[in-house]
């Protein structure tokens, strides 16, 4: 019971230091705040990023997903809403010390045999679009519908400005929702449903394994909450992508969860709080990033800036220049050397966000 009585209590909320990059007239903070977006959304992004044998071979070398499934989802997830939701000297920190923790994830792709690095710009640029196109699908899909013409230009143009904390060029990311399906449709060619891929995408499909021990009173509501998040998921993936990946492709059961899913986020958007309590169970470290903004607290200088005035303000390089001496000491230990690399950007990452234990 100690456990359900700390779920239920939501720590106290602070008003964030400033709007960050986007702010209430975005159209990014109506899509991104819905409660499709830190859920269906967000494990929709994770899954089909793992088809890239680029960033798999990252994921499986660390096997952080495995060996720490509830700890690296929760520190992700609070990176994506930091991104979103936070202000903007803590958000360019994160971008920052971003950079420095995948200088390790460096090395020789298996299944490929391709050289491989997390800072790379086009895997970056893979990372960003998946995301930001997966909460806008699953927003359409159990949210309030398609945008208009006019939000959804607004749309992928914030996505371009959030792109200047990745080391991917903001110049490559489309505008459109054409030109966002025209850039997968060139992907195509090079995803991979290898066998590590298939691996990663089932188990972060498992919601289970995100979840912290429960009640056992509470355990049987919640594995059906999995299955149905589980379910929602693949119902927002194209067929020819869950083929790839040997994932489940009936129309039947993908027809019947959206009715039930659209009505249970309609509900948990009526109340902040009750989205709150759930994304409190998802990810614990997540909720002081996203409670203002859920619950309408202005900050304490209520105005948006852009990622790269915040970078020059605060003195950090833009990512793509940024760190280029630890990435180098990083490709010489793995690469040169043969040794692990080290895990200094992930140590200094914990103060913000989280531990990594």
């Amino acid at each position: 019971m100690a456990s359900l009585r700390t779920w239920l209590s939501l720590p106290e909320v602070t008003p964030a230091e400033d709007y960050g990059f986007f702010g209430p007239d975005s159209v990014a903070w109506k899509v991104w705040s819905y409660p499709t977006g830190l859920t269906v959304g967000f494990q929709r992004a994770v899954v089909i990023e793992e088809l890239d044998p680029s960033l798999i071979a990252a994921v499986d070398a660390t096997s952080a997903i495995y060996s720490r499934p509830r700890t690296r989802y929760d520190r992700t997830l609070r990176y994506f809403a930091m991104v979103m939701f936070a202000d903007s000297r803590s958000t360019a920190t994160a971008a920052d010390i971003l950079v420095k923790i995948h200088s390790k994830a460096v090395g020789t792709d298996p299944v490929t045999g391709k050289y491989y690095d997390a800072n790379d710009p086009q895997s970056q640029l893979w990372i960003h679009l998946t995301a930001w196109h997966s909460l806008l699908v699953a927003y359409e899909k159990f949210g309030p519908g398609r945008l208009s013409a006019a939000d959804e230009s607004q749309y992928w143009h914030e996505c371009a400005r959030a792109a200047e904390l990745q080391t991917c060029d903001p110049a490559d990311v489309p505008r459109t929702r054409a030109g966002v399906a025209q850039y997968f449709e060139r992907m195509r060619p090079q995803l991979i449903g290898s066998d590590i891929a298939k691996k990663a995408m089932n188990h972060l499909l498992d919601a289970e394994v995100m979840l912290p021990p429960m009640p056992l009173v509470l355990r049987p509501l919640f594995r059906v909450v999995a299955a149905f998040l589980r379910r929602g998921t693949l119902a927002t993936m194209p067929r020819w992508m869950r083929k790839m990946a040997g994932l489940p492709t009936g129309r039947t059961l993908d027809l019947l969860v959206v009715p039930w899913l659209s009505a249970a986020m309609t509900v948990i958007s009526l109340s902040p709080r009750l989205e709150l309590l759930l994304l409190q169970l998802i990810s614990p470290t997540t909720v002081p990033v996203a409670a203002p903004v859920l619950l309408g607290v202005t900050p304490k200088n209520p105005v948006t800036t852009t990622p790269r005035q915040a970078q020059r303000e605060h003195g950090y390089d833009i990512p793509a220049r940024a760190h280029h001496a630890l990435r180098e000491k990083q490709r010489n230990r793995v690469l040169g050397k043969g040794l692990p690399p080290s895990d200094e950007g992930l140590i200094e990452s914990q103060p913000i966000l989280g531990d990594i234990a």
